[in-house]
């Protein structure tokens, strides 16, 4: 039994230092996310009178009670469009993966307690993301709606892609994916296709208004006055109309009805049953993962620390250690279940893409899905790495990743440069989830780096041109260049930007890759009883 045998010095100086680094980026980013909680709390006595729950309060009383939730895209957006703090960061809702009666479900609450739960090109581009993990682990959704459209400052920016939104419900639908909806509030023109294209639509009396054209909009285009009521309350949609199938008295009736209907679909009754697996845990302490790698990015660390501590029993077979070295790859076992693990101890040579390239396909032979774990400069550049076909080499790791059949999660726990980002399956290559450790670094390469060579550039230009270089503006561009991409490079800028799903707090690594890949194995077993056009209210 391959067990790794730690080399990590917990009790001294560097670990400490690491450690307390680390620490201080998870407050950072657990802060951000405690602001826009508190943002929200601001709006409690006004929901109050309403007779409303807070947004955050609707997914807790929809999800069963201590069941784990993995929250997604939490701070999307962050710092963006009209997030000017902080505290609007979430993309305008509350999105995650939890249990609802007993069933995975990926649920979605609109944030309305932040500027209405408006949609901005970053609430879009979240949703389409979300709806891309419903379809690929075949989850259903249940959405908490009261959202007040398109944020109109980004309409331009979210309108025509918005339809993609419309499209990927009724392909849900058609692909046998239930979609549950509780209408908490107002959901206007688009916002009213939403649970208008679900299976399944809750609405609230008193409470909900669903309307193509509000009653501003239908005198001045029209003349004709009406109430919110006549137009499109609840009663009207449920009794009327038939746009909504029940009818809630408040908030928390129409998530009780929503925990209900999710019971009575029998989403679960529809797997077949698999033997429950016995494991053991890594023989060492998850907290430890605090302190492997180092503040200082230049330094070198052993991913194998890593893998010795989300591991079971800290187990891991190398594969082709003696021929390549710097590209480590492997297999453990995770809560019982066959794993192929990918992760850097230096840049990515020719021989580690080739060594690289055929263990992924020996994990899609043998239906083995592949975590990869980041942390390379990239591929490795010279003359003789050039010489030894790094393009072609490197070319081929590409290759194996982009058309692996298997489930891929990547994290990102260090640096993540240039190519090596994409040989190391991060976003662009579709990982089925991806996160990122909060120190992490996402970038076509280093600031340093990126400000020399324009500064070179520059300096080359200028000498072509028969002048002689300004020290002074080579240095000011060299700085400034630097200065950009190490701010575009942060694990909050890539989050805000969905370069991955969540950052995470490195002590819950082993805990959400275990759940996530769990989610494949449901999603690969589950049968799905599709039709065309998926199911139209009649």
């Amino acid at each position: 039994m391959p067990v790794i045998e730690t080399e990590l010095d917990v009790h001294g100086d560097e670990f400490a230092a690491n450690r307390d680094a680390m620490l201080k980026a998870v407050e950072e980013f657990r802060a951000i996310e405690q602001k826009v909680v508190d943002k929200a709390e601001t709006q409690r006595e006004k929901f109050g009178k309403k007779g409303k729950l807070l947004p955050h309060e609707r997914v807790a009383r929809v999800l069963d009670p201590g069941s784990p939730f993995l929250a997604l895209l939490g701070l999307a957006g962050y710092m963006m469009h009209d997030d000017k703090d902080g505290t609007e960061a979430g993309g305008g809702s509350i999105s995650g993966i939890g249990y609802v009666s007993g069933t995975r479900v990926l649920v979605s609450a609109s944030n309305s307690a932040i500027k209405g739960g408006t949609i901005t090109p970053a609430g879009l581009r979240k949703t389409l993301r979300l709806q891309e993990i419903a379809r690929e682990n075949k989850l259903p959704i249940i959405a908490l709606s009261e959202s007040g459209g398109a944020n109109l400052n980004y309409a331009a920016e979210v309108f025509v892609e918005g339809a993609r939104t419309f499209a990927n419900q009724a392909r849900l639908s058609a692909m046998g994916i239930p979609q549950i909806t509780v209408v908490h509030g107002n959901a206007t023109a688009g916002g009213a296709y939403q649970p208008g294209l679900s299976d399944y639509c809750i609405m609230v009396r008193k409470q909900a208004k669903m309307f193509l054209a509000g009653p501003p909009l239908l005198k001045a285009a029209t003349g004709e006055v009406a109430t919110d009521e006549e137009l499109g309350g609840a009663e009207m949609h449920t009794g009327v109309a038939g746009t909504a199938e029940y009818l809630a008295e408040n908030d928390a009736d129409g998530i009780r009805l929503a925990r209900e209907l999710m019971a009575r679909i029998g989403w679960q009754d529809q797997l077949p049953p698999v033997p429950a697996k016995t494991f053991k845990p890594p023989r060492y302490d998850a907290e430890e993962l605090l302190g492997i790698v180092p503040n200082d990015a230049r330094k070198p660390y052993d991913v194998r620390e890593i893998i010795a501590r989300i591991a079971d029993d800290s187990d891991f077979l190398d594969f082709k250690n003696e021929w390549d070295s710097a590209t480590v790859c492997g297999w453990v076992m995770l809560e019982g279940y066959p794993v192929g693990v990918i992760g850097n101890n230096g840049p990515i040579t020719h021989q580690g893409a080739a060594k690289a390239a055929q263990f992924i396909q020996l994990c899609d032979q043998s239906n083995r899905p592949l975590l990869f774990l980041h942390n390379t400069t990239g591929f490795l550049v010279g003359t003789e790495p050039e010489q030894g076909g790094i393009i072609k080499h490197g070319s081929k790791m590409i290759q194996a990743v982009a058309n692996a059949r298997v489930p891929k999660v990547s994290i990102v726990i260090g640096g993540s440069y240039g190519a090596g980002n994409y040989a190391m399956c991060g976003r662009g290559l579709d990982p089925r989830f991806i996160f990122a450790w909060p120190n992490s670094k996402v970038a076509v390469m280093g600031g340093q780096q990126a400000g020399m060579v324009l500064r070179i550039v520059a300096e080359q230009k200028q000498r072509s041109m028969g002048m002689e270089p300004d020290e002074k503006v080579l240095e000011m561009l060299q700085q400034t260049t630097a200065m950009k991409l190490d701010s575009q490079s942060t694990a909050l800028y890539g989050t805000a930007h969905m370069w991955d799903d969540s950052i995470i707090d490195p002590r819950d690594t082993r805990k959400v890759i275990a759940m996530v890949l769990d989610i494949c194995r449901e999603a690969a077993r589950r049968p799905l009883h599709s039709n065309t056009f998926g199911v139209a209210r009649l």
